[in-house]
């Protein structure tokens, strides 16, 4: 009973909002005007600039999230050069490179969501 009231308490808060694998919905930053059917209004110029933001913040955390894969691939890399020099050179520039797109990721999906939330 206990589970069942708190799936329906999470639905409710999150149904208009929830995305697809933690993504955002595409409309986000837009103001719901239906919360049992996730409606919105789009009113001009400012609402596509909002929409247009949540669309970059979808692939900056694609980005994100690849960035991650080749941390992780450039681990594996490491562990299987066997100690070749030039493997495990290879494997950590990967690594820097990826750590590199990770710092850029989380700096831009900060300027997406200041900007966005000057909008509204």
């Amino acid at each position: 009973m206990l589970f069942a009231l708190l799936t329906q308490l999470a639905v409710k808060g999150s149904a208009c909002n929830s995305g697809f694998l933690g993504f955002p919905a595409w409309y986000e930053y837009l103001e719901v005007t239906d919360a049992n059917t996730c409606n919105v209004v789009i009113n001009g110029l400012p609402d596509v600039t909002l929409i247009m933001l949540a669309i970059v913040r979808i692939a900056i955390q694609l980005a994100g999230y690849l960035a991650v894969g080749w941390v992780m691939y450039g681990g594996f890399r490491f562990i299987t050069s066997q100690g070749d020099p030039e493997g495990v050179k290879a494997a950590r520039n990967t690594i820097t490179n990826a750590v590199i797109g990770i710092v850029i990721v989380v700096l831009s999906a900060t300027i997406v969501s200041f900007v966005a939330s000057r909008f509204n």
